[in-house]
C-alpha cells in the first residue's frame, strides 16, 4: 500500500512558479512546462496522453498557469469545457466522456481534463443533469468528477477521487 501511495505526487501545494524556472523541474509540474511552451494567444490546448497505457486518451488544458479549475474565471473555464467537448465529439461522437481526478489522486499540478471514449455500463444513478457546459459546477471538496452526454443534456457524476477509469484507456 505504501508503494502505491508513492505513485501519486502531492499536487495540492504545488510550488511551481513560472517566474522561477527551477521550481518547474518536478515531475508533477510536467503539464505546467507544456503550458509554458504553448503560444501565448492560445486559451486552450490539447495533448495526447503520454502514458503508454492510455493510447486513446487526450488532455485539454488551459494555457494560463493554473492549478485548479476552480481558480479559473468562469469565462475561461467555460472556454475550456467547450473546447474539451468539441474535441471529444470529434474523436468519439456522442460516446465521449470527460474526467477530472480529485485533488488526492492527481499526479500533475496544472489543471487538466481527461478526454476519452466513455466505457459501456459505467453510468450510475448519482449524477446531476445540466443543460450544457455552463451548468457544470466544480466541487468545493476536492473530489473528482466525470461528465458525459445523454441526449441534449450532460450528466455530471461526482464524489470520487479517481474518475478517469470510466474512459477507455
Amino acid at each position: 500500500m505504501l508503494v502505491a501511495s508513492l505513485a501519486f505526487a502531492e499536487v495540492r501545494n504545488c510550488a511551481c512558479d513560472v517566474a522561477k524556472p527551477e521550481t518547474m523541474e518536478a515531475r508533477e509540474c510536467g503539464l505546467c512546462r507544456e503550458a509554458e511552451n504553448q503560444p501565448g494567444d492560445a486559451a486552450v490546448f490539447f495533448l495526447k496522453d503520454n502514458n503508454p497505457r492510455k493510447p486513446n486518451r487526450w488532455l485539454a488544458l488551459p494555457r494560463s498557469h493554473v492549478h485548479a479549475l476552480a481558480a479559473m474565471t468562469p469565462e475561461a473555464r467555460l472556454a475550456l469545457w467547450n473546447a474539451a467537448i468539441e474535441k471529444a465529439n470529434t474523436l468519439w461522437g456522442d460516446q465521449w466522456g470527460l474526467a477530472v481526478n480529485g485533488d488526492e489522486r492527481r499526479t500533475q499540478c496544472h489543471a487538466h481534463i481527461h478526454i476519452g471514449k466513455l466505457l459501456d455500463g459505467v453510468e450510475t444513478p448519482n449524477f446531476a443533469e445540466v443543460n450544457g457546459p455552463a451548468g457544470i459546477l466544480i466541487p468545493t471538496d476536492g473530489a473528482g468528477f466525470w461528465i458525459h452526454p445523454v441526449g441534449s443534456k450532460l450528466h455530471v457524476h461526482g464524489g470520487e477521487q479517481v474518475t478517469e477509469f470510466v474512459l477507455m484507456r
